[in-house]
């Protein structure tokens, strides 16, 4: 039994597919299906139940997969203890970061650590939640800036800053010239939402429930359009399809009267979301973690609510 092939059946748990996970572990099917069979065969288990589209596991299989990933955790864990004699300012650290937050804070964060800490370069993975959460939990990842909630189970918390949110309009819509909108408004419009997997679609579903569901009868929300990115559907307001709701750090200008977007506050009390660093307790680069919280809070983003004094929480 190898590390990698543990490595390799985390992959294929979390794929439900065995050559999507081999992409993932930068090997060719083959070699991870052969891995996977041996260690199958030293066992004396069936790990994954194969045939169909999508691979599923056994459910002695989906135990010893679950300790597979404590045992990548702690391997991980090992390797810092190994460096606590060192600079822990020195070396790569790995940061993961949820799409609809990274273009908006990355420029400046990556700015400033270059500026403050320049031994200490990022390797930076954007990707959605679920997927920073368990690259973290297998070690794959040093900390993640991502918005609550998420399974924080194992984890770190630490508060960087809340943000709220704001309603984007096409800049002839009725409601451009309002001073705030309320939630409940958003009812009788077609809302453009980001597609499944994103925890801002949630956010924003969380604001209007009514958007949940479709409707042809004018109970809930008539039309929607689902796209793949923030700014895809910004221009896609722009157009006049219809309107969103964005977080605050992505407008630049919340007054600004160019172009062919507006952007409406929300009335009290104001819909936000509560962005944190998240890393394993086990993780002991602790002046390096403090470094990237320092990077965040000294970024300018507009709108935003700088939490200076957050406490660490921990699941």
């Amino acid at each position: 039994m190898t590390l990698t092939e543990l490595k390799y059946i985390v992959a294929v748990a979390r794929e439900k597919h065995f050559g999507h996970a081999a992409e993932a572990c930068f090997v060719s099917q083959p070699t991870l299906s052969v891995a996977i069979k041996k260690l199958e065969d030293e066992l004396g288990v069936v790990i994954f139940e194969r045939g169909g589209t999508e691979i599923s596991m056994t459910p002695l299989g989906a135990q010893i997969v679950a300790q597979a990933e404590r045992v990548l955790e702690q391997t991980a864990s090992i390797r810092e203890i190994a460096k606590q004699n060192k600079d822990p300012l020195a070396g790569p650290f790995r940061l993961g970061i949820i799409y609809t937050i990274a273009p908006y804070l990355l420029p400046q964060l990556v700015k400033t650590m270059i500026e403050h800490v320049p031994q200490m370069p990022l390797i930076l993975q954007e990707n959605f939640t679920v997927r920073l959460v368990e690259l973290l939990r297998q070690g794959e990842l040093d900390a993640a800036i991502m918005a609550l909630p998420f399974a924080e189970q194992g984890l770190a918390i630490q508060p960087l800053y809340d943000e709220p949110f704001v309603v984007a309009l096409p800049k002839q819509h009725p409601w451009a010239t309002r001073t705030d909108i309320s939630p409940q408004d958003l009812k009788s419009e077609t809302m453009l939402l980001l597609g499944a997997g994103h925890c801002f679609r949630n956010q924003v579903l969380e604001v209007c429930p009514e958007m949940a569901r479709f409707s042809t009868n004018g109970d809930g929300i008539a039309r929607t359009f689902e796209g793949s990115s923030l700014e895809t559907i910004r221009h896609m307001v722009a157009s006049g399809i219809g309107i969103t709701v964005l977080p605050q750090a992505s407008v630049p200008d919340m007054q600004s009267k160019d172009g062919m977007l507006r952007y409406v506050p929300f009335s009290d009390p104001v819909p936000s979301r509560r962005v944190v660093l998240a890393w394993r307790k086990s993780f002991t680069r602790t002046a390096a973690i403090e470094a990237i919280r320092q990077a965040v809070l000294a970024c300018d983003l507009h709108g935003v609510t700088m939490l200076q004094d957050a406490k660490i929480e921990e699941s």
